[in-house]
């Protein structure tokens, strides 16, 4: 859409031509010119129109990439810049034409208004039930061709489409292997090689603007830390407000578009990150996260395509939930987006958390200030510059990168805060409630509070376990991507009758364990994240060889190395506790150690595998994922009930990670959050404020009831 004032109206091998002006753009157009064609049947539509009257074009994509609003005419703009167009301003309205007595014309008039209405007339969200025009935003960045049209302002009156819509079906994105000598492997390493050789320099993203503040930050790989790979433009409280206002502005419009509109803006980010941009996020989570190629694949493309595509699968589920109507009465629910924004702060060590944080509350129609963490920007700017390829418009996501205090503090402050949408630590996450409860008369609504924050994840093997089905889930368990995932095994209590061959079998594999720079696919473990995160886990290293020996609460230590040389490096670590409230029993470090306690299974099995039982229910506050190990089924069954509190995600007789969108929700409660299930609709629907119609047909025409005689 632009805004453009006529300078010439004729005739042309049967057509007639309006040429503008374009005078109000989104970027780069500001005195260009756009001729605008009709079609055959347009007298009715070219009449109206005036020479030095500005006018509003509005357009939506039709097949083969073209633009037109079905009612009026298909146009073909004559200058490239309106590849970037965007709603703004308004216009004059000159006389609308009147048709000749007797004549229907053979489309509706062009109306022309003063000042652009929402996108769309508000309606009850259940099935699309859409208004006439429904405008395609132009956004930087959407390099497609473009076709402008004149038509007919949103009106309730219009309709353009009728249809209950079904989805695509969701299905979970296939794990590419990268194995030597693929296709695939040749390009991503390709890229790594390119993203190397090619630092970025990344600014806040407000209203669809770069905005460079100057306070830069470098972005450095944590495997190689003299290795920088760009820098990024921190944001302060000018730009948090900037953000916030450009979220007000892009309201309106966004949560008026019909439902199917905005769902296939994620639908397109799917499809254009699993064809042109999965090699450019994984490597970007590769390199400045440092995960290996196949913890990237399975997060930064698969588990983020199947966010955007479930998530339209459950919003659908969502509005199709409406109540019972008995005869003379319609009743239905009318799915809103939330008052004010939502905030959205993301992890470094979940690519797709990053862009699920986001996005899922913008389907539902809100406008979302999102802030990533800081030692995960570039995989984020790729998102945010995937989003916007796939038509976000301006302001529905602004990327605001900076330190925590100083976006999120204004954030919390505004009383526009409609709802906060947090992965990370579980201190963090109870300032941010305690600040939102101190201040909770300043909000005119209350905000909503989404978490997703620590956890100490257990391993429970029973008697009756397979010693190397086992060992296996230990290792990938507790030291995939260095252990910094939120699910990641961090405490095991294995029966004595199976340690001796558990530890044989985990030490063996521990002293295959490759690990290194990520751009070396031989290597299963890279860097934790930064200096300290290194400090931390090192400590605990230190202290627990420190406590071993008889009198001490540790029994051995597989491992413990680390070094800070050329890279934040903690090689995977096994702390074998004998007392079993051990510090890293306890307590969430976020790193390659795993501390396992020894229980005694001699005597009766049900009484001692109840006994452990009741420890690891007791032993920490959180309670996200945990696992039990056993091929008895009772001591299954015995488990999955004695542990029904202690994680939100229980696994039996797997790793107590790798949730997939779809099959296994993801959340846990207690102090592991709110448990509103990233990947389900449980998570969607608070983003949602439902609003309840009630229509009756034929009112009572008397006032009195039928017992009163």
């Amino acid at each position: 859409m632009f805004e453009g004032r006529t300078y010439g109206v004729h005739r042309e091998n049967g057509k007639l031509r309006f040429s503008f002006e374009v005078t109000r753009v989104w970027k780069g157009a500001i005195g260009s010119t756009v001729d605008i064609w009709t079609a055959s049947n347009s007298a009715a539509c070219g009449r109206g129109y005036e020479a030095g009257v500005s006018y509003l074009i509005y357009a939506h994509e039709l097949p083969g990439g073209q633009l037109g609003d079905g009612m009026c005419s298909r146009s073909r703009p004559t200058h490239s810049a309106t590849e970037d167009l965007a709603a703004l301003g308004g216009g004059s309205e000159p006389q609308r034409p009147q048709a000749d007595p007797g004549e229907r014309p053979a489309v509706e008039p062009p109306r022309i208004e003063t000042a652009p209405p929402p996108l769309a007339t508000p309606r009850s969200r259940g099935c699309a039930i859409d208004g006439p025009t429904r405008p395609l935003a132009l956004f930087p960045r959407a390099r497609r061709r473009i076709c402008a049209t004149t038509g007919p302002m949103p009106r309730k009156e219009h309709t353009m489409t009728s249809a209950c819509f079904e989805v695509p079906k969701a299905v979970n994105e296939p794990v590419r292997d990268y194995a030597p000598g693929s296709r695939e492997r040749e390009r991503l390493q390709a890229e790594l090689t390119r993203q190397l050789a090619t630092p970025v320099e990344i600014a806040p993203r407000i209203d669809g603007r770069d905005v460079r503040t100057g306070r830069t930050a470098p972005i450095t790989a944590p495997h190689a830390k003299r290795q920088v790979l760009g820098v990024f433009h921190q944001a302060g409280r000018d730009e948090v407000d900037a953000a916030i206002a450009a979220a007000r502005r892009a309201k309106p419009g966004w949560a008026a578009l019909p439902w199917e509109e905005r769902a296939a803006i994620f639908l397109r980010a799917a499809t254009l990150l699993r064809e042109r941009y999965r090699d450019e996020l994984n490597a970007a989570t590769m390199l400045g996260q440092s995960k290996t190629a196949h913890q990237a694949e399975i997060d930064a493309a698969c588990e983020l395509i199947d966010f955007f595509t479930f998530n339209v699968e459950f919003y659908t589920r969502i509005l199709a939930e409406q109540p019972i109507s008995p005869a003379g009465v319609w009743n239905r629910v009318d799915y809103r987006p939330l008052d004010g924004f939502v905030f959205a702060l993301t992890p470094f060590n979940f690519t797709s958390i990053a862009g699920n944080l986001p996005t899922a509350p913008a389907l539902c129609g809100n406008t979302v200030v999102w802030k990533p963490a800081s030692t995960a920007v570039r995989s984020g700017a790729v998102i945010m510059s995937l989003l916007e390829d796939a038509g976000l418009p301006p302001g529905v996501i602004n990327f605001v990168p900076g330190p925590g205090a100083a976006v999120g503090d204004p954030v919390l402050d505004s009383t526009e805060l409609g709802g906060v949408h947090f992965t990370g630590s579980t201190d963090t996450f109870q300032a941010l409630w305690r600040r939102v409860g101190d201040r909770i008369a300043s909000y005119p609504q209350y905000p909503r509070l989404v978490g997703e924050t620590g956890g100490k994840d257990f391993v429970l093997v029973h008697p009756s376990a397979d010693v190397d089905e086992v060992a296996v889930a230990l290792l990938r368990g507790a030291f995939e991507y260095q252990g910094q995932k939120c699910s990641a095994a961090s405490r095991a209590y294995v029966p004595r009758s199976l340690w001796p061959a558990v530890r044989q079998r985990l030490g063996d594999m521990l002293a295959e364990v490759g690990v290194g720079d990520v751009t070396d696919f031989r290597n299963f473990m890279g860097a934790v994240i930064d200096g300290r995160s290194h400090a931390k886990l090192a400590g605990a290293i230190d202290e627990a060889i420190g406590k071993r020996g008889p009198d001490g609460d540790i029994d051995e230590v597989l491992g413990g190395r680390h070094d800070d040389a050329e890279g934040w490096f903690i090689h995977p670590t096994v702390i074998v506790a004998r007392n079993p409230k051990y510090r890293t029993m306890c307590e969430e470090l976020f790193g390659p150690v795993l501390t396992i306690h020894v229980w005694d299974d001699a005597g009766d099995s049900r009484t001692r595998f109840g006994e452990v039982l009741a420890l690891v229910d007791g032993t920490s506050p959180c309670a996200l994922t945990g696992a039990v190990f056993a091929h008895d089924r009772d001591a299954v069954a015995q488990a999955t009930a004695a542990l029904r509190e202690a994680a939100g995600n229980f696994y039996v007789n797997d790793k107590p990670t790798g949730a997939v969108v779809g099959q296994q929700p993801f959340g846990g409660a207690r102090a592991s959050g709110t448990n509103d299930k990233a990947g389900s609709m449980w998570n969607l629907i608070r983003w949602l404020s439902p609003r309840t119609i009630k229509e009756t047909f034929a009112p009572p025409r008397s006032w009195r009831y039928p017992y009163m005689g």
